[in-house]
């Protein structure tokens, strides 16, 4: 296993999810104060996905200039705000989650199933043998 290459596909992971959260909170931003500019960044995300942090600020600075470096600013001051609890609550949810995956996993695999005893009727009485 590579550590060094999961350890850098998470970052380009969060990079990107940093990116989705500074484009909402500038949207948000954008239709209070300015809805013209928060028309035209919806338009350009539904042609643009931002699934990829990177090439949507790539494309974004070369549409928009000023709306990239606001998006760059607003994730990195996410990305600086988040940074100190992320490795623990990553490492807590995910221990939490592999538990109760097993935990529900184990209930699934040892329950019993219990046939239905056979009615009254169905049982043999004195007069029949």
């Amino acid at each position: 296993m590579d550590l060094k290459r999961v350890a850098k596909d998470a970052a380009k992971t969060l990079s990107s999810y940093m990116t989705y959260q500074a484009l909402r909170v500038v949207l948000e931003q954008l239709s209070e104060t300015d809805p013209p500019q928060s028309l035209w960044l919806h338009g350009f995300c539904s042609h643009i996905s931002v699934q990829d942090g990177e090439a949507f600020i790539r494309a974004l600075l070369q549409e928009k200039q000023e709306l990239a470096f606001r998006i760059m600013t607003v994730r990195q001051h996410l990305a600086e705000e988040v940074a100190d609890y992320l490795p623990e609550m990553v490492r807590s949810a995910i221990q939490q989650s592999n538990m109760e995956h097993r935990r529900q996993h184990l209930e699934r695999i040892t329950q019993l199933t219990v046939s239905e005893p056979p009615s009254s009727s169905e049982q043999p009485t004195d007069s029949e043998s």
